[in-house]
Protein backbone atom coordinates (compact mmCIF):
# COMPACT_ATOMS: atom_id res chain seq x y z
CA UNK A 1 0.00 0.00 0.00
CA UNK A 2 1.10 3.28 -1.14
CA UNK A 3 2.02 6.46 1.13
CA UNK A 4 -1.22 7.95 -0.70
CA UNK A 5 -3.62 4.85 0.08
CA UNK A 6 -2.60 5.21 3.33
CA UNK A 7 -2.97 8.43 4.00
CA UNK A 8 -6.67 7.84 2.55
CA UNK A 9 -7.50 4.75 4.74
CA UNK A 10 -6.35 6.78 8.30
CA UNK A 11 -8.91 9.73 7.14
CA UNK A 12 -11.69 6.78 6.49
CA UNK A 13 -10.85 5.33 9.80
CA UNK A 14 -10.75 8.86 11.72
CA UNK A 15 -14.18 10.07 10.31
CA UNK A 16 -15.56 7.02 10.70
CA UNK A 17 -14.63 6.95 14.41
CA UNK A 18 -15.90 10.86 14.53
CA UNK A 19 -19.28 9.66 13.52
CA UNK A 20 -19.05 7.17 15.76
CA UNK A 21 -18.46 9.33 18.65
CA UNK A 22 -21.09 12.43 17.76
CA UNK A 23 -24.14 9.57 17.37
CA UNK A 24 -23.11 8.05 20.55
CA UNK A 25 -23.45 11.56 22.20
CA UNK A 26 -26.28 12.66 20.54
CA UNK A 27 -28.69 9.19 21.91
CA UNK A 28 -26.97 10.03 25.44
CA UNK A 29 -27.94 13.91 24.98
CA UNK A 30 -31.55 12.86 23.90
CA UNK A 31 -32.22 10.04 26.76
CA UNK A 32 -30.61 13.17 29.36
CA UNK A 33 -33.15 15.92 28.17
CA UNK A 34 -36.33 13.33 27.83
CA UNK A 35 -36.72 13.69 31.95
CA UNK A 36 -36.44 17.10 32.14
CA UNK A 37 -38.69 17.81 29.17
CA UNK A 38 -41.42 14.92 30.73
CA UNK A 39 -40.96 16.94 33.86
CA UNK A 40 -41.76 20.35 32.68
CA UNK A 41 -44.39 18.88 30.83
CA UNK A 42 -46.30 17.50 33.40
CA UNK A 43 -48.44 19.34 36.12
CA UNK A 44 -48.09 19.35 39.52
CA UNK A 45 -49.50 16.54 41.99
CA UNK A 46 -52.02 17.76 44.10
CA UNK A 47 -50.58 17.01 47.95
CA UNK A 48 -53.08 14.77 49.54
CA UNK A 49 -55.82 16.12 51.89
CA UNK A 50 -55.12 15.57 55.35
CA UNK A 51 -57.79 13.84 57.55
CA UNK A 52 -58.08 12.85 61.34
CA UNK A 53 -60.29 10.88 63.33
CA UNK A 54 -60.70 11.49 67.14
CA UNK A 55 -62.92 8.27 68.61
CA UNK A 56 -63.80 7.90 71.90
CA UNK A 57 -63.84 4.01 71.87
CA UNK A 58 -62.13 1.39 70.35
CA UNK A 59 -62.33 0.73 66.68
CA UNK A 60 -63.72 -2.73 67.19
CA UNK A 61 -66.70 -1.31 69.67
CA UNK A 62 -69.00 -2.91 66.76
CA UNK A 63 -71.29 -0.16 67.48
CA UNK A 64 -70.45 4.00 68.05
CA UNK A 65 -66.98 4.30 66.64
CA UNK A 66 -66.65 1.11 64.36
CA UNK A 67 -69.57 2.56 62.45
CA UNK A 68 -67.25 5.74 62.27
CA UNK A 69 -64.48 3.76 61.29
CA UNK A 70 -66.71 2.61 58.52
CA UNK A 71 -67.14 5.47 56.82
CA UNK A 72 -63.47 6.84 57.11
CA UNK A 73 -62.19 3.93 55.12
CA UNK A 74 -65.36 4.56 52.61
CA UNK A 75 -63.95 7.89 52.11
CA UNK A 76 -60.71 6.13 51.16
CA UNK A 77 -62.21 4.32 49.11
CA UNK A 78 -64.00 7.05 47.44
CA UNK A 79 -60.81 9.37 46.95
CA UNK A 80 -58.12 7.40 46.77
CA UNK A 81 -54.31 9.12 47.29
CA UNK A 82 -56.44 12.48 47.22
CA UNK A 83 -56.85 11.99 50.69
CA UNK A 84 -54.76 10.66 54.03
CA UNK A 85 -56.43 9.80 56.67
CA UNK A 86 -55.52 9.03 60.59
CA UNK A 87 -57.67 8.23 63.73
CA UNK A 88 -56.75 8.39 67.34
CA UNK A 89 -59.09 5.59 69.31
CA UNK A 90 -60.06 5.99 72.74
CA UNK A 91 -59.49 10.19 73.40
CA UNK A 92 -61.53 10.42 76.51
CA UNK A 93 -63.93 13.29 76.98
CA UNK A 94 -61.88 15.44 78.79
CA UNK A 95 -59.11 17.73 79.13
CA UNK A 96 -56.58 15.16 77.35
CA UNK A 97 -58.70 15.60 74.18
CA UNK A 98 -57.71 18.91 73.64
CA UNK A 99 -53.91 17.46 73.67
CA UNK A 100 -54.95 15.00 70.80
CA UNK A 101 -56.50 17.96 68.69
CA UNK A 102 -53.37 20.00 68.79
CA UNK A 103 -51.30 16.57 67.85
CA UNK A 104 -53.67 16.32 65.11
CA UNK A 105 -52.82 20.34 63.68
CA UNK A 106 -49.49 20.05 64.53
CA UNK A 107 -48.20 16.71 62.59
CA UNK A 108 -50.62 18.83 59.30
CA UNK A 109 -53.79 17.62 59.35
CA UNK A 110 -56.22 20.19 57.65
CA UNK A 111 -59.90 18.50 58.55
CA UNK A 112 -60.25 17.10 62.14
CA UNK A 113 -63.46 15.66 62.69
CA UNK A 114 -64.53 14.78 66.51
CA UNK A 115 -66.68 12.15 66.61
CA UNK A 116 -68.30 12.25 70.23
CA UNK A 117 -70.22 15.41 72.13
CA UNK A 118 -68.00 15.84 75.03
CA UNK A 119 -64.91 17.13 72.37
CA UNK A 120 -67.17 19.98 71.83
CA UNK A 121 -64.94 22.49 74.25
CA UNK A 122 -61.39 20.94 73.21
CA UNK A 123 -62.35 21.36 69.67
CA UNK A 124 -63.81 24.80 70.38
CA UNK A 125 -60.21 25.89 72.21
CA UNK A 126 -57.89 24.44 69.35
CA UNK A 127 -60.18 25.61 66.67
CA UNK A 128 -59.96 29.04 67.81
CA UNK A 129 -55.92 29.03 67.04
CA UNK A 130 -55.88 27.42 64.51
CA UNK A 131 -58.39 29.74 61.88
CA UNK A 132 -57.22 27.86 58.67
CA UNK A 133 -57.37 24.29 60.13
CA UNK A 134 -61.02 22.86 59.37
CA UNK A 135 -63.28 21.01 62.05
CA UNK A 136 -66.03 18.86 62.32
CA UNK A 137 -67.69 17.92 65.44
CA UNK A 138 -70.32 14.85 65.64
CA UNK A 139 -73.47 15.46 68.02
CA UNK A 140 -72.47 19.44 68.71
CA UNK A 141 -73.90 22.39 69.00
CA UNK A 142 -71.51 25.37 69.12
CA UNK A 143 -69.78 26.56 66.48
CA UNK A 144 -67.24 28.76 65.34
CA UNK A 145 -65.88 30.59 61.49
CA UNK A 146 -63.45 26.88 61.14
CA UNK A 147 -65.98 24.43 62.64
CA UNK A 148 -69.69 22.97 62.12
CA UNK A 149 -71.76 20.25 63.80
CA UNK A 150 -72.79 17.38 62.61
CA UNK A 151 -75.44 14.88 63.54
CA UNK A 152 -77.41 11.99 62.70
CA UNK A 153 -81.56 11.12 63.48
CA UNK A 154 -80.80 8.69 65.55
CA UNK A 155 -84.23 8.96 67.15
CA UNK A 156 -85.75 7.58 64.11
CA UNK A 157 -84.14 4.09 64.41
CA UNK A 158 -85.04 4.23 68.25
CA UNK A 159 -88.58 4.86 67.11
CA UNK A 160 -88.36 1.74 65.11
CA UNK A 161 -86.86 -0.17 67.17
CA UNK A 162 -89.88 0.76 69.32
CA UNK A 163 -92.44 -0.21 67.04
CA UNK A 164 -90.61 -3.58 67.05
CA UNK A 165 -90.26 -4.43 70.45
CA UNK A 166 -94.15 -2.95 71.11
CA UNK A 167 -94.92 -5.80 68.38
CA UNK A 168 -93.05 -8.31 69.90
CA UNK A 169 -93.30 -7.88 74.02
CA UNK A 170 -95.67 -10.19 76.14
CA UNK A 171 -94.70 -8.50 79.88
CA UNK A 172 -95.61 -5.40 78.54
CA UNK A 173 -92.09 -3.75 79.87
CA UNK A 174 -89.07 -2.81 77.97
CA UNK A 175 -85.94 -1.68 79.03
CA UNK A 176 -83.11 0.83 77.67
CA UNK A 177 -79.78 1.07 78.69
CA UNK A 178 -79.23 4.81 78.82
CA UNK A 179 -75.60 6.41 78.50
CA UNK A 180 -75.40 10.07 79.44
CA UNK A 181 -78.57 11.92 80.19
CA UNK A 182 -78.10 14.75 77.09
CA UNK A 183 -81.13 15.46 74.85
CA UNK A 184 -80.01 13.30 72.11
CA UNK A 185 -80.29 10.27 73.96
CA UNK A 186 -83.36 11.14 76.04
CA UNK A 187 -84.92 11.88 72.53
CA UNK A 188 -84.33 8.24 71.57
CA UNK A 189 -85.76 6.90 75.20
CA UNK A 190 -88.61 8.78 74.11
CA UNK A 191 -88.76 8.40 70.49
CA UNK A 192 -88.20 4.24 71.37
CA UNK A 193 -91.51 4.77 73.64
CA UNK A 194 -93.41 6.58 70.78
CA UNK A 195 -92.63 3.76 68.84
CA UNK A 196 -93.56 0.96 71.36
CA UNK A 197 -96.73 2.77 72.56
CA UNK A 198 -98.15 2.84 68.61
CA UNK A 199 -98.41 -0.87 68.50
CA UNK A 200 -99.28 -1.33 72.39
CA UNK A 201 -100.55 2.02 74.59
CA UNK A 202 -99.81 0.31 77.69
CA UNK A 203 -96.22 -0.64 77.59
CA UNK A 204 -93.75 0.63 80.11
CA UNK A 205 -89.97 2.00 79.88
CA UNK A 206 -87.87 1.68 82.03
CA UNK A 207 -84.36 3.15 82.22
CA UNK A 208 -81.08 2.35 83.88
CA UNK A 209 -77.85 4.45 83.21
CA UNK A 210 -74.51 4.00 82.84
CA UNK A 211 -73.01 7.22 82.77
CA UNK A 212 -70.39 6.41 79.88
CA UNK A 213 -70.64 5.76 76.28
CA UNK A 214 -68.60 2.60 76.27
CA UNK A 215 -68.50 0.44 79.67
CA UNK A 216 -69.26 -3.30 78.36
CA UNK A 217 -69.25 -4.79 82.32
CA UNK A 218 -71.39 -1.78 83.36
CA UNK A 219 -73.86 -2.27 80.24
CA UNK A 220 -74.29 -5.77 80.62
CA UNK A 221 -75.21 -5.19 84.72
CA UNK A 222 -77.55 -2.65 83.41
CA UNK A 223 -79.31 -4.95 81.24
CA UNK A 224 -79.64 -7.81 83.38
CA UNK A 225 -80.90 -5.29 86.28
CA UNK A 226 -83.64 -4.38 83.08
CA UNK A 227 -84.12 -8.29 83.02
CA UNK A 228 -84.79 -8.87 86.44
CA UNK A 229 -87.10 -5.73 86.93
CA UNK A 230 -89.56 -7.42 83.92
CA UNK A 231 -87.84 -6.01 81.01
CA UNK A 232 -88.43 -8.87 77.91
CA UNK A 233 -87.34 -7.06 75.37
CA UNK A 234 -84.18 -4.37 75.36
CA UNK A 235 -82.60 -1.41 73.40
CA UNK A 236 -79.48 0.61 74.69
CA UNK A 237 -77.90 3.98 73.23
CA UNK A 238 -74.40 2.65 74.38
CA UNK A 239 -71.88 1.34 72.38
CA UNK A 240 -70.70 -1.90 72.87
CA UNK A 241 -72.64 -4.97 71.97
CA UNK A 242 -72.82 -5.96 76.26
CA UNK A 243 -76.90 -5.27 76.14
CA UNK A 244 -77.44 -7.76 73.19
CA UNK A 245 -75.41 -10.81 74.46
CA UNK A 246 -76.71 -9.95 78.27
CA UNK A 247 -80.29 -10.78 76.39
CA UNK A 248 -79.27 -13.69 73.95
CA UNK A 249 -78.12 -15.47 77.48
CA UNK A 250 -81.04 -14.59 79.40
CA UNK A 251 -83.71 -15.70 76.47
CA UNK A 252 -85.08 -12.00 75.82
CA UNK A 253 -84.69 -9.86 72.95
CA UNK A 254 -82.98 -6.74 71.96
CA UNK A 255 -81.58 -4.86 69.50
CA UNK A 256 -78.07 -3.59 67.91
CA UNK A 257 -77.39 -0.24 67.79
CA UNK A 258 -75.12 1.91 65.28
CA UNK A 259 -73.77 -0.96 63.66
CA UNK A 260 -75.51 -4.13 62.54
CA UNK A 261 -74.87 -6.79 65.98
CA UNK A 262 -76.82 -9.50 64.51
CA UNK A 263 -73.68 -11.72 64.94
CA UNK A 264 -73.34 -11.07 68.85
CA UNK A 265 -76.90 -12.36 69.51
CA UNK A 266 -78.69 -13.83 67.07
CA UNK A 267 -81.25 -15.30 68.97
CA UNK A 268 -82.01 -12.31 70.89
CA UNK A 269 -81.20 -9.89 67.88
CA UNK A 270 -84.60 -8.22 66.50
CA UNK A 271 -83.40 -5.63 64.45
CA UNK A 272 -80.17 -2.93 64.31
CA UNK A 273 -80.54 0.48 64.34
CA UNK A 274 -77.51 1.51 62.24
CA UNK A 275 -75.88 4.75 61.21
CA UNK A 276 -74.42 5.44 57.78
CA UNK A 277 -71.82 8.16 58.32
CA UNK A 278 -70.03 7.79 55.02
CA UNK A 279 -72.68 10.11 52.88
CA UNK A 280 -72.00 12.72 55.48
CA UNK A 281 -68.11 12.28 55.57
CA UNK A 282 -67.71 12.07 52.02
CA UNK A 283 -69.78 15.10 51.11
CA UNK A 284 -67.55 17.06 53.70
CA UNK A 285 -64.46 16.18 52.52
CA UNK A 286 -65.53 17.16 48.78
CA UNK A 287 -66.54 20.23 49.80
CA UNK A 288 -62.59 20.66 51.52
CA UNK A 289 -61.29 19.08 48.35
CA UNK A 290 -62.93 21.31 46.09
CA UNK A 291 -62.40 24.77 47.90
CA UNK A 292 -66.82 24.76 49.42
CA UNK A 293 -66.26 24.04 52.91
CA UNK A 294 -68.08 26.46 55.07
CA UNK A 295 -68.65 27.07 58.82
CA UNK A 296 -69.74 29.76 61.35
CA UNK A 297 -73.02 30.13 63.58
CA UNK A 298 -75.81 27.84 62.72
CA UNK A 299 -73.82 25.38 60.22
CA UNK A 300 -75.05 22.29 61.36
CA UNK A 301 -76.13 19.20 59.45
CA UNK A 302 -78.67 16.69 60.90
CA UNK A 303 -79.15 13.63 58.76
CA UNK A 304 -81.51 10.85 59.08
CA UNK A 305 -83.55 8.23 56.53
CA UNK A 306 -84.16 10.74 53.95
CA UNK A 307 -80.44 11.07 53.73
CA UNK A 308 -79.56 7.62 53.84
CA UNK A 309 -78.04 8.31 56.99
CA UNK A 310 -80.36 6.18 59.18
CA UNK A 311 -81.73 2.79 58.65
CA UNK A 312 -83.36 -0.21 60.46
CA UNK A 313 -81.63 -3.52 58.95
CA UNK A 314 -81.59 -7.36 59.13
CA UNK A 315 -84.80 -7.45 60.99
CA UNK A 316 -85.67 -11.31 61.18
CA UNK A 317 -88.34 -13.71 60.32
CA UNK A 318 -89.84 -14.06 64.04
CA UNK A 319 -90.75 -10.73 63.47
CA UNK A 320 -94.81 -10.80 61.67
CA UNK A 321 -94.35 -9.69 58.50
CA UNK A 322 -97.02 -6.79 59.17
CA UNK A 323 -94.74 -5.70 61.78
CA UNK A 324 -91.55 -5.42 59.01
CA UNK A 325 -94.04 -3.90 56.33
CA UNK A 326 -94.81 -1.23 58.71
CA UNK A 327 -91.60 -0.59 59.25
CA UNK A 328 -90.96 -0.25 55.49
CA UNK A 329 -94.09 2.30 55.73
CA UNK A 330 -92.34 4.28 58.10
CA UNK A 331 -88.93 4.50 56.45
CA UNK A 332 -90.97 5.32 53.16
CA UNK A 333 -92.73 8.41 55.08
CA UNK A 334 -89.47 9.70 56.64
CA UNK A 335 -87.73 9.55 53.02
CA UNK A 336 -90.37 12.13 51.49
CA UNK A 337 -91.45 13.69 54.58
CA UNK A 338 -94.71 12.25 54.50
CA UNK A 339 -94.78 10.44 58.81
CA UNK A 340 -93.59 12.71 61.37
CA UNK A 341 -92.13 11.05 64.92
CA UNK A 342 -92.71 13.59 67.05
CA UNK A 343 -96.61 14.73 66.29
CA UNK A 344 -99.31 15.78 68.94
CA UNK A 345 -100.99 14.99 70.72
CA UNK A 346 -97.80 13.81 73.60
CA UNK A 347 -97.85 14.11 77.40
CA UNK A 348 -94.86 14.74 79.49
CA UNK A 349 -94.24 12.29 82.20
CA UNK A 350 -95.63 14.66 84.35
CA UNK A 351 -99.00 14.38 82.35
CA UNK A 352 -98.52 18.26 80.76
CA UNK A 353 -99.37 18.30 77.04
CA UNK A 354 -95.51 18.70 75.51
CA UNK A 355 -97.27 18.61 71.56
CA UNK A 356 -100.83 19.62 71.32
CA UNK A 357 -102.76 17.37 68.57
CA UNK A 358 -101.50 17.58 64.99
CA UNK A 359 -98.60 19.35 66.32
CA UNK A 360 -95.54 18.52 64.31
CA UNK A 361 -91.89 19.46 66.90
CA UNK A 362 -89.20 20.89 64.85
CA UNK A 363 -85.49 20.72 64.86
CA UNK A 364 -85.37 23.05 67.78
CA UNK A 365 -87.74 21.33 70.24
CA UNK A 366 -85.92 18.06 69.42
CA UNK A 367 -82.93 19.23 69.66
CA UNK A 368 -83.55 20.74 73.67
CA UNK A 369 -85.61 17.66 75.03
CA UNK A 370 -84.59 17.44 78.48
CA UNK A 371 -87.82 15.17 80.16
CA UNK A 372 -89.73 11.98 79.75
CA UNK A 373 -92.86 11.48 77.78
CA UNK A 374 -95.50 9.43 79.31
CA UNK A 375 -94.99 5.80 79.57
CA UNK A 376 -91.15 6.29 80.50
CA UNK A 377 -91.25 4.34 84.02
CA UNK A 378 -88.06 5.88 85.66
CA UNK A 379 -86.58 9.15 86.45
CA UNK A 380 -83.92 11.15 84.71
CA UNK A 381 -80.57 11.14 87.03
CA UNK A 382 -80.69 15.38 87.37
CA UNK A 383 -84.40 15.37 88.18
CA UNK A 384 -85.67 16.63 91.35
Amino acid sequence: MNKRHLLLKLASLSALAASSVLVGCGKKAEEAAAPAASAASAPAKAEALKIAFAYVGPVGDGGWTFAHDNARKAIEKEFGDKVVTRFVEGVPEAADAERVFRDMVSTGNQLVFGTTFGYGESMLKVAADHPSVKFEHATGYKQAGNLRTYDSRTYEGAYMAGVIAGKMTKSGTLGVVGSIPIPEVIRNINSFTLGAQSQNPKVQVKVVWVNKWFDPPQETEAAQTLINGGADVLMQNTDSSAVLQTAEKNGKYAFGWDSDMTAYGPKAHLGSAVINWAPYYITAVREALDGKWTAGAGKNAWWGVKEGAIDMVSVPETVPAETRAQIDKIKAGLKDGSFAIWKGPIVGQDGKEVLKKDEVADDKFLSGINFYIKGVDSKLPNAK
